[in-house]
């Protein structure tokens, strides 16, 4: 009975780490979606920020909604 609750608790962290795994690498694909959608809009209207980190360009780009790229427009606002 002890080898059936060391081997669950094994299982268990093995599907923690791979839901992180998960986790991360699905944030890393909604970034690389948002680069994507939003790359000519952060040139327009958010160029000088470019170097100041994405938080800066989400901030500009939120300002700047009503004039995005219908694609980009929907992933700063959530949708």
């Amino acid at each position: 009975m002890a080898d059936f609750w060391r081997i669950s608790r094994l299982g268990l962290g093995a599907a923690l780490v791979m839901v992180a795994g998960l986790s991360a690498a699905s944030a890393q694909d909604q970034r690389g979606m948002q680069q994507q959608a939003c790359s000519r809009d952060v040139s327009r209207y958010c160029r000088k920020l470019m170097n100041e980190g994405d938080v800066a360009i989400h901030q500009c780009l939120q300002e700047h909604r009503a004039k995005l790229s219908p694609a980009c427009r929907r992933l700063v606002e959530g949708r």
